[in-house]
C-alpha cells in the first residue's frame, strides 16, 4: 500500500469546496467503491461519544443521500483495535495516536492522518441526596484508588455508607482518562465496577445514594435534547476544583461549555478524528464535514467545545 498524503490537501479542498468537487484519489490498480459524497464505510466510534457523533451521522447523511456511514459504537480499546486490524478505516476517540501504533502503521506503509474535532469533558455525577457535590482533585483521587472507601471520610455529615464508583465499560476512555489523570497511573479501587453502558451507568447513580459515576460530558451537555433533560432530573453533576487544599466556592467548576473553552475545568479530554485511508474516500469526506463548519456547529450545539471558532463567554453580575 502506497504511503497516503492526501489527508491535509483532501480535508482543505472538501471543506472549502463543501465536499462536492472532491474526486475519488483511488490507489492505483484499485477499484474505489466509494467517494467523499457517496458509497459506505464502516467507522469506530468511542461510545462515550454516541450521542454527538450520531447527530454528525445523520445530519451528514441528510447532506449527501448517496452515503451511508456504519458506525460501530464500542469501548475506546475494542474501536482501536479493530481500527489497527483493518476493520475500520476511521478512529473517533479521545486521544490521538500512541507511539505503537505508530509503529504499527509504520510497518504497513501506511501513513495515517489525525485531526482534532472538538474538547470533551469527564463528567463526575452522583445521586441528588448526595450532600457532597463539591471535590477537589485530591478527593476524586482518594475515592477512585480506593483510599477514600466512606463518604463519611469526606464529611462527617455525609451518612450515604461505603463509595460505589461506575464505570461504563470496562475498557472504556474513561476509566482509562481517570488512570492517566487523576490516579496518575495507580490502580483503580477494587470497589469499582462497569455498567456496561452509558445509559445504565446513569440509571444506577440515580437509584443507588451512596455511587459516584463517571461519563462523557456529552450525554449530559445538550440541554435541549428531552434525554439529557431527564438524566440532570435524576443525577447531580459534581463541581471539581484543581486546588488540593484552600479551595473556595467559586474553584469548584462543573463541566459546561463555557469552563472547557476557559480551561478552567480540569477533567478535559480533546477528540480526534483518525484516518487510515490511503485515498480520498468517503472516511475523508465525513472527517472533513466533521472538522468543517457545520461539523464544528454541531458540536458547539451539544454543548461541546469545538476545536475551531469560538465560545462566546457571558459574564452576569449581581446589580
Amino acid at each position: 500500500m502506497m504511503r497516503a498524503n492526501f489527508w491535509g490537501l483532501g480535508l482543505a479542498l472538501c471543506a472549502s469546496m463543501g465536499l462536492m468537487g472532491c474526486e475519488n484519489n483511488s490507489t492505483p490498480g484499485t477499484q474505489s467503491t466509494d467517494t467523499p459524497t457517496s458509497g459506505t464505510i464502516r467507522i469506530g466510534v468511542d461510545e462515550t461519544f454516541e450521542p454527538i457523533l450520531k447527530s454528525q451521522v445523520d445530519t451528514f447523511q441528510k447532506l449527501y443521500p448517496g452515503a451511508k456511514v456504519q458506525a460501530v459504537y464500542q469501548p475506546e480499546q475494542n474501536v482501536m483495535q479493530a481500527f489497527l486490524a483493518d476493520s475500520l478505516r476511521l478512529a473517533i476517540v479521545s486521544r490521538d495516536l500512541t507511539a505503537q501504533e505508530r509503529g504499527t502503521f509504520e510497518r504497513l506503509k501506511l501513513v495515517p492522518r489525525s485531526i482534532r474535532i472538538g474538547v470533551d469533558g469527564v463528567a463526575i455525577i452522583v445521586h441528588p441526596s448526595n450532600p457532597d457535590s463539591l471535590l477537589t482533585l485530591a478527593q476524586l483521587r482518594g475515592i477512585f484508588t480506593g483510599q477514600q472507601q466512606q463518604w463519611a471520610q469526606l464529611s462527617g455529615k455525609n451518612k450515604l455508607g461505603d463509595i460505589t464508583v461506575v464505570f461504563d465499560n470496562n475498557n472504556s476512555s474513561t476509566a482509562r482518562f481517570v488512570q492517566d489523570s487523576v490516579t496518575r497511573g495507580t490502580a483503580l479501587t477494587k470497589k469499582a465496577f462497569a455498567s456496561k453502558s452509558n445509559p445504565a451507568l446513569l440509571d444506577y447513580v440515580a437509584t443507588h445514594p451512596n455511587a459516584i459515576g463517571v461519563i462523557g460530558v456529552n450525554w449530559i451537555s445538550d440541554r435541549d435534547d428531552a434525554a439529557v433533560q431527564k438524566f440532570l432530573k435524576r443525577v447531580r453533576v459534581v463541581g471539581v476544583s484543581p486546588k488540593a487544599t484552600g479551595s473556595t466556592p467559586e474553584d469548584y467548576v462543573q463541566p459546561y461549555q463555557g469552563y472547557l473553552a476557559q480551561k478552567t475545568y480540569p477533567l478535559r479530554r480533546e477528540l480526534y478524528v483518525i484516518s487510515r485511508e490511503a485515498r480520498a474516500g468517503l472516511g475523508t469526506g465525513f472527517a472533513s464535514f466533521v472538522a468543517g463548519n457545520k461539523g464544528q456547529l454541531i458540536m458547539l450545539k451539544a454543548g461541546l467545545m469545538p476545536a475551531t471558532g469560538q465560545v462566546r463567554l457571558i459574564e452576569v453580575k449581581p446589580r
